[in-house]
């Protein structure tokens, strides 16, 4: 690891953002300067520097004399992330069938064949592995898509999508067999440069997923009620 990674790395606000977003610190959970200052072993200076940031990134909410909370994820938020999430993510696959597909790409996709082979096979399917998988063609297709500036703006949506989505236990078998495929599909369209094509699959296949977990949070909150 050379000198600028390690930079990086030991930064208070990206530590404190791979927290959040890793599920370390939970939706709701409040948190002090003094606690986060010990955890992380920095002073308390660069800890409010982070947590203002956070707070912009839409991942940390300052509530005026109360204090400061890790975002909780509303029903309403979840719909505007998916808004955003069908504009930046057709435009990268547009994008990413128009500069051609890249290794990282291809090698998503390779895993998602391998995935389809066994369930055509019978095999039974990790779900968790499978979400993982496709988590990692989305950001291949920003990779591909090469534009920065869309892809930063993915990243901050992706940690904000990620806590709306801890709201959502998890998807059925039935559900990530149906996304392994749609993956397989929206690859296909950008390797054959199709740009419309891989557009209007990406819309499609975000827009089924949106449907199951606002059918799932439904159901949990006729439990609830």
């Amino acid at each position: 690891m050379n000198q600028e990674q390690t930079s990086v790395s030991d930064d208070p606000y990206v530590r404190l953002r791979a927290l959040i977003v890793d599920g370390s610190l939970r939706p709701g959970e409040a948190l002090s300067e003094r606690s986060l200052a010990e955890r992380l072993q920095v002073g308390r200076t660069p800890i409010r520097e982070a947590v203002k940031w956070l707070a912009r990134d839409g991942l940390l909410e300052i509530v005026p004399m109360r204090g400061t909370f890790v975002r909780e994820m509303s029903v309403s938020d979840l719909r505007e992330i998916h808004e955003m999430r069908i504009a930046l993510e057709g435009m990268a696959a547009f994008l990413a069938a128009r500069h051609g597909s890249c290794a990282s790409l291809d090698d998503a996709a390779a895993r998602l064949q391998a995935l389809a082979k066994g369930m055509a096979a019978g095999q039974a399917l990790d779900v968790d592995e499978a979400q993982s998988i496709g988590w990692t063609f989305h950001d291949a297709m920003f990779e591909c898509a090469d534009n920065q500036r869309l892809r930063q703006t993915y990243q901050n949506l992706r940690a904000q999508s990620g806590l709306a989505l801890r709201r959502v236990e998890r998807y059925s078998v039935e559900r990530t067999q149906e996304a392994v495929l749609e993956h397989l599909e929206i690859c296909a369209a950008i390797q054959a440069g199709d740009g419309e094509q891989a557009r209007r699959l990406v819309y499609a296949h975000l827009e089924r997923a949106m449907q199951v977990r606002l059918k799932f949070l439904a159901h949990v909150g006729e439990k609830q009620a």
